[in-house]
């Protein structure tokens, strides 16, 4: 195998212009195939995480209490509410679950008016306390100590203190229902104007968690829902069933994933929703409603398949292109080798390693160029990582105002492998030629 491997080498190495022509085409197409894999992966990935954001965790967990109706045959209210307020945070930290961090908020919808101006808008109520909130802002007027210190500041972006035209310090009217469907109404100041950096955040605002409890009608203490920011988001599943699993163990009522799951395989966040307000689950007391980002958002897997299963038809296309060429090369390398073939051939070497000379070049050749095109292909991603992009319409698939990269060692090495396999059969022909060949066939071979 040495003595191949080096006969491989040598023959590189006599016809260099050749040879570096061949591998910058194989560079080329590794360089265009994992610069497109990374980069949408890393678009993908930063969807995720801007969704993960507005949603405030990969696991979400909520509570739900029923109010009868007062008719007879009327329809019982359904109240997002949890009054218990460390019975979550006591089940994350002692069961060894791995999280970022976890948060807990109240939200509503309503209406924000200002001067007889009016938008809808989204308001949760957070605690202004919590680092990772903190360092989601990108605080364009305003500071975040006028949150801390003052309980009715309200966070609005700049696409609604444009729509309004309001400024740090107005004070602005929130009209609401409260958790019991009664109207209700509040006066806030605004403390800070933070960056619309999409669409979605155009229509969130933020306030203190206590402030808009207060205005819905929880408890202090209270809040609707409890997220957790999982440092390995593809765990999500099997921490919600954990979670699912240990508040059953305590006798509470809790949601089915494996129910949701087969009733919607395609939308188990409307299936975990069917399980509070469908009248074949009965339930009464406080009932907890588990589910993950990929739960609630079955957009992101579509996304996320369609994303690979067009960069694995982009790789194919671009991979065939390329073993088209290197074929058609060592089909010409045969022809111009014929005699020096059958010289090596009567001097004792076997048609199979003559064989195997070819496809050792052409493996040489892959390797060489895979590693230089994966290399090339960094470099231009970590470099167009530094350029800012403002433009707001893809700002949902940039991280920071910027462009990122996610390189998946598995993905890279199926690349690698498929590059080879498909080298291997691209020189296939021409090394059964160079095999079957006799002698004294090649050498009285005139070229």
């Amino acid at each position: 195998m040495n003595k191949i491997v080096r006969l491989a080498l040598r023959n590189l190495t006599r016809q260099k212009r050749r040879s570096v022509i061949l591998a910058i085409a194989i560079a080329f197409g590794f360089f265009v195939v994992t610069a497109i894999d990374g980069l949408t992966s890393g678009a993908v990935g930063n969807l995720e995480d801007s969704i993960t954001q507005l949603t405030g965790g990969t696991v979400l967990i909520g509570g739900y209490e029923k109010i009868p109706s007062p008719e007879k045959e009327g329809k019982d209210q359904l109240v997002n509410i949890i009054r218990d307020h460390d019975y979550i945070k006591n089940i994350v930290e002692s069961n060894g679950i791995k999280y970022r961090y976890f948060s807990r908020f109240t939200s509503s919808a309503g209406q924000l008016m200002f001067n007889g101006k009016k938008v809808l808008v989204a308001t949760y109520g957070r605690d202004f306390s919590e680092p990772e909130l903190r360092d989601s802002f990108q605080i364009a007027e305003g500071s975040y100590e006028n949150l801390l210190s003052d309980p009715n500041a309200i966070v609005i972006n700049s696409q609604l203190a444009d729509t309004l035209n309001v400024h740090v310090g107005d004070n602005v009217i929130y009209t609401t229902m409260t958790i019991y469907g009664q109207n209700n109404f509040a006066d806030f100041t605004v403390g800070a104007i933070i960056k619309s950096s999409n669409l979605l955040t155009g229509l969130m605002a933020y306030t203190n968690i206590e402030t808009l409890n207060s205005i819905v009608g929880i408890p202090e203490g209270g809040y609707s829902t409890f997220t957790i920011f999982l440092k390995n988001k593809n765990e999500q599943a099997r921490v919600a069933n954990k979670i699912e699993s240990i508040i059953r163990a305590d006798g509470v009522n809790v949601s089915s994933r494996m129910q949701a799951i087969s009733s919607n395989p395609n939308n188990p966040g409307r299936g975990i929703d069917k399980q509070f307000v469908n009248k074949e689950y009965q339930w009464e007391g406080v009932k907890y409603g588990v589910e993950t980002l990929n739960d609630e958002i079955p957009a992101i897997k579509t996304v996320l398949t369609v994303v690979h299963t067009i960069t694995t038809i982009i790789l194919l296309v671009i991979l065939l292109i390329v073993m088209v060429g290197v074929s058609n090369t060592y089909r010409m390398v045969l022809y111009e080798r014929i005699r020096e073939i059958g010289t090596m051939r009567a001097l004792g070497m076997s048609g199979k390693d003559t064989g195997r000379v070819f496809t050792a070049e052409a493996l040489i050749l892959c390797i060489f160029g895979a590693i230089a095109g994966m290399l090339f292909a960094i470099i231009v991603m970590v470099c167009l990582g530094f350029i800012p992009i403002t433009n707001e319409s893809v700002s949902f698939f940039l991280h920071n105002g910027r462009m990122s990269f996610i390189l998946s060692p598995a993905s890279i090495l199926i690349q690698y492998v498929l590059m080879m396999i498909l080298t291997v059969f691209a020189v296939r022909g021409s090394a059964k030629q160079a095999a079957k060949l006799s002698p004294a066939e090649a050498l009285r071979t005139v070229k």
